[in-house]
Parts: C-alpha cells; sequence; structure tokens
C-alpha cells in the first residue's frame, strides 16, 4: 500500500493531499496505516514538532515519535531540531484535543520509518539500483535519504570516477538522484555509489572527438601535468602551464584519444574561475527500466587494466 520514497517526494502529490485535506480523510489514512508528508513548521521546548495539515487539524509528532536512531540524547535533539522547515514523512497513531478543546491528530514519524526499514531497506541487496535525495554535505561524501528519512554514506570516492576535492563540486543539499546500493554491513547500515550510473570511459569518451576544443573542469595540477574533468567520469591530462588552478573551468583542445590506455590528451586554450554550479547528473542507465546491476566494467574491452565494481551479496545475517 505504501510507497517508500526520500521524504518530500510524496509532499505535493494528489494522494497525499486527499487523505491530509479533511477530518474524514485523517481518519482514513490512520484505519489504513498510510504512510503521508507535512511540512514541520516549529518544534516547542519539549522537541514536539509541529506539523500544518491542510484540514486545519494541527498536526503534532511527539519527541519519541521524531525519529527511529538510538543515537545518543544529543545527536537526537540536532536531528528533531533540524527537521524545522523540511518535509517529514509520517503515519497518524491517533487524535486527542489540546488545552482549548481543540482536535489534534498525533503523528509518528518513527512509525513510517520502521515500516519503511522493515518492508523496503532490509530487502535491498548490493547492486540494487534507486532513488535518494541529498540530507547534507562533508568533507569525506554525503549524507542521502534512501527512504522516509533513513540515511545512508554516499563516499566521495564513489561519487565519480574523476576525482573531486568536496562533495559540493558535484552535488547540492536536495538533490535528488539515483544510487546504487555498493554494500551493507554486519549493522545493516547501507553505503552507496553513484559512479557506476554515469557511464563507462567508452560511453563518455564517445560524446567527444579528436580535434574538438570543448570546455572542462581543471581537478589537479602537478608538475607532470594539469588533469582536466570533462565529465563526471571522465578526465583527461594536459601538459603543465602557469597560471592554471584547481577549480578553474577551461577551454581545451583535444590532441587524442586513447582507449586501451585509458587516456586523453588536452592542450589548454585558456582557463578562468566562473561560478557554473553543480551540472545535473547524465545517467547512461536507464533507471527506470534497470534496477540491478551485478557488474559494471568501466574500462574498455582493450584496455591493459580492467576497472570494475562487483556487487556481490553480504554474508551477515
Amino acid at each position: 500500500m505504501n510507497t517508500y520514497r526520500p521524504e518530500g517526494a510524496l509532499i505535493s502529490s494528489a494522494v497525499n493531499y486527499e487523505y491530509l485535506s479533511s477530518a474524514e480523510g485523517l481518519e482514513r489514512a490512520a484505519e489504513r496505516g498510510i504512510i503521508l508528508e507535512g511540512m514541520v513548521t516549529l518544534c516547542d521546548h519539549e522537541l514536539n514538532l509541529r506539523v500544518d495539515l491542510p484540514s486545519g487539524v494541527a498536526g503534532i509528532i511527539p519527541k519519541s515519535e521524531a525519529l527511529l536512531s538510538k543515537e545518543g540524547n544529543h545527536a537526537k535533539d540536532i536531528a528533531i531540531l533540524t527537521r524545522v522547515g523540511k518535509p517529514v514523512c509520517f503515519k497518524i497513531i491517533g487524535f486527542d484535543t489540546d488545552s482549548y478543546g481543540r482536535k489534534r491528530a498525533i503523528l509518528s514519524r518513527r512509525a513510517a520509518q520502521k515500516e519503511c526499514l522493515d518492508y523496503y531497506v532490509s530487502t535491498l541487496c548490493p547492486g540494487d539500483i534507486i532513488p535518494a535525495r541529498i540530507t547534507h554535505l562533508e568533507n569525506f561524501g554525503a549524507f542521502v535519504d534512501i527512504g522516509c528519512g533513513i540515511i545512508s554514506l554516499l563516499s566521495i570516492d564513489c561519487i565519480s570516477v574523476s576525482r573531486i576535492s568536496h562533495p559540493s563540486e558535484r552535488l547540492s543539499v536536495g538533490d535528488r538522484i539515483n544510487v546504487i546500493v555498493k554494500s551493507i554491513d554486519e549493522k545493516g547500515r547501507i553505503f552507496v555509489s553513484l559512479r557506476e550510473l554515469l557511464g563507462t570511459w567508452c560511453e563518455n569518451a564517445s560524446l567527444f572527438s579528436e580535434g574538438e576544443t570543448v570546455s572542462g573542469t581543471v581537478r589537479g595540477v602537478e608538475s607532470y601535468g594539469i588533469f582536466v574533468e570533462l565529465s563526471p567520469n571522465l578526465a583527461g591530462l594536459a601538459e603543465y602551464r602557469d597560471n592554471v588552478f584547481s577549480g578553474q573551468t577551461a577551454a581545451v583542445y583535444i590532441k587524442s584519444i586513447i582507449p586501451e590506455k585509458m587516456k586523453i590528451k588536452l592542450i589548454i586554450i585558456d582557463a578562468q574561475y566562473t561560478n557554473t554550479g553543480t551540472e545535473p547528473l547524465k545517467y547512461f542507465i536507464d533507471t527506470e527500466s534497470v534496477t540491478h546491476l551485478d557488474r559494471w566494467i568501466y574500462s574498455p574491452k582493450t584496455a591493459e587494466r580492467v576497472v570494475e565494481s562487483v556487487f556481490l551479496a553480504n554474508d551477515y545475517t
């Protein structure tokens, strides 16, 4: 009956509005155990969350029902406070009246997360392709919501083949992306990857031709050359040039494309800083029809070395 998606995916849906727009709809949702979404507008001094509902009935998520996490109290308080101004999922677990005799709906985000964990997250296995939403960024990676506010880690080395110094160079908070389940540890924590969906070396290289001058992003400057990203999963090497710095946008001439060495030789024509923001991701896999991969081979068949990802089921019970 319920669809388990990252928080925010349901809030504008017709079904969500239908249940929340009347007292009768709230009653039906409570009886059927429907997972719904609303916007948190306030957190009171007791850390109860207020959710405004279209019906005019006040929605309250008590502190004890705010999240499934078993973290320490300090971390839990922060996790509750940061929900203000954001959409949350919930199930309606009851009704009461406030001190003025007005009806209130008692909501549980914890119950929605528990159901999502039991019926969706626990069924995932390495290689599954799933939707996710970026919740926050750190130097070491991005945290993503994989369903009902349940968080997974997308480490920086799994964001793309082309190296970046910080996830913000590729992603922004709030982005809705697709990821692949990389591994699941003995505690049931899920780790995800993105780079396998962004194309192989050949798929990316086919977008370019020798003799073209194209735009790229400088990702690294070394004494032996300058690495320029042409796409998230493809970078080339240009000869060293003074006054070129990481983060600049560069116009580069494609001198040669060598599949067996997975190399693209470039000449930098010009480089300067531009504020273009993060580019939309281009997926080379139809995530509507392809929902699982057992293996992904990045390198060309003629390449001297093999770069691949193999997704194996974990033996944890």
